[in-house]
Parts: structure tokens; sequence; C-alpha cells
């Protein structure tokens, strides 16, 4: 533990801008380093449309706060700019993972352009919160050893190659992001792929993680009509596959990595 926190306190330095992923909702999820840079910080610009607010407590008093969710890009960028050149301790926060649907490249493009340092500090991403809520696991062997998070086409497209009906034709288990208020656009791609089937499984997790996360499930024949029913349109992850059929079924093949016959670095095999 004094470890971690003497790598933190190398990482934070004055004149830094770090980018902290604050996690999908509940404020227990921000890793440790992030909970660190958020205490020292003197100037956080944080996603308020979708960041606990709960977190912003863990800010010094006299910290300059600034929700970005009513700001465009260039107004952002001069707040992180200017706390940067005027060497304060400046934080990005933003939900789950700053590296998934962030926008963050073109935020770091500008600070590089401005010549001010930064880092940028993971987070616990939807699908993992999601898989946690469930108690799922992802990937399970002779199901899926291929998970893929991806989303629709909305306002931001998405490359042709990486069409929806593209995408399925490789199965394994698919999360996807900012789609929830197209199911029936998401079912058709699904069924496109010619893997998955009316049949397989589906799992709908709003707010994964927040007081109020709600969990629709079903299959993709009727998962579009329970999602509507539920008034889900918006902030929920889709976790589709056949490893969803694990906590009703059982798991159909178990791991090699605690089989007894099977040897690796760290355990003989059974004599």
């Amino acid at each position: 533990m004094m470890l971690e926190l003497q790598m933190i306190k190398k990482t934070i330095i004055s004149g830094e801008v770090l980018f902290v992923g604050a996690g999908p909702g509940d404020p227990e999820l921000i890793t440790l380093k992030g909970l660190k840079a958020l205490q020292q910080a003197e100037l956080v610009v944080y996603a308020g449309s979708l960041v606990n607010p709960a977190l912003l407590d863990e800010c010094r008093d006299d910290c300059a706060l600034h929700d970005s969710a009513p700001l465009n890009l260039d107004q952002v960028l001069e707040l992180l700019i200017t706390g940067g050149r005027a060497g304060k301790k400046v934080v990005r926060l933003h939900t789950g993972d700053p590296a998934l649907y962030g926008a963050i490249q073109e935020q770091m493009e500008a600070l590089d352009a401005a010549g001010i340092d930064y880092r940028v500090i993971p987070g616990v991403t939807a699908t993992f919160a999601a898989a946690a809520s469930l108690k799922q696991e992802l990937t399970l062997p002779g199901v899926s050893q291929t998970l893929v998070l991806t989303r629709l086409a909305g306002r931001t497209p998405v490359p042709d190659a990486e069409a929806l009906h593209n995408i399925a034709r490789v199965g394994g288990t698919i999360c996807l992001y900012l789609s929830v208020g197209m199911m029936n656009k998401l079912v058709t791609g699904l069924l496109a792929g010619g893997v998955f089937t009316p049949r397989t499984p589906v799992a709908v997790v709003y707010r994964a993680s927040w007081p109020d996360e709600k969990i629709v499930e079903g299959t993709l024949a009727d998962i579009a009509d329970l999602v509507a029913d539920a008034g889900i349109t918006r902030q929920a992850l889709i976790l589709v596959g056949e490893v969803l059929k694990a906590r009703t079924q059982g798991v159909p093949e178990k791991s090699k990595l605690y089989d007894p016959d099977f040897a690796h670095g760290y355990r003989d095999k059974k004599c």
C-alpha cells in the first residue's frame, strides 16, 4: 500500500492534467489511484451527466469544479490548458474508463500541442459492472473466448466493416454501448450475422452499479419488447451470447486452470 501511495505522489505533479476513469456509477468503484488524484486536484472538469456527484465530495474545499455537460470541446480545453499552464493539479473526470467512448484522444492531442503533460488513470467500464451485477463470467470454455465491445451507429457513425451484422458473424459475447434506444435495429443486426438465433439470451443492464440499477433478461426474440415495457431508453448496456445460459443451465465445460489433470508453470499434474 505504501508503495502504491508513493507512486501516486510521483504521478501527480504540478501542472499536469490527469484523465481519470470514475467507474460506472458506484463511487466505490473508482480506483485507488483515481481517488487520490481527485482528492489532490485543484481543478476538476467532470462529465456531470454521467459521473456520480458523490465523487465530488472527495475534492478539496478549494478545488474549482466545472461540469463539462454544457460545454463544447474548446471550452473544456480552455479549462484544462489554462489550469495546466497555471501549474495546477488538473483532473478531467470521465465516466467508466476514459479510453472507451471517452473522446479523450482529441483532448490529449490539444494538450500535446499546448506542451502540457498529461497521464491517464484507467477506470472500471460498464461492461464489467454489468457482468458483476449479473454474476456472470463473459468468457467460458467451449462457449465463448471472445468479447466484443461495440455500438450501433447513431449520430456518431460506425465504419462499414464494423456494422453489427458483420460483428455478429463472429459470435462469442457481444456488449453494446449507447444502443438501447435502437433495440429493434440491434436485434435485426445481430440475427443477420447468421450465428445468433431468436433463442440467443440477452441481458440489458440499466445504470449498472447505481442504486436504481435495473436488469431485464430475455432472448433476441423478445428483448426489444421487454426493454420497451421496462421504459429503458438510455444509460444501459446490452450483453448478448450463449454464456448467459450458464447461470441457469450450468457450465458446460470446466476451465483448464484448476483441472487436477492439467499441469502448468505453478502446479504439477495430479498423479
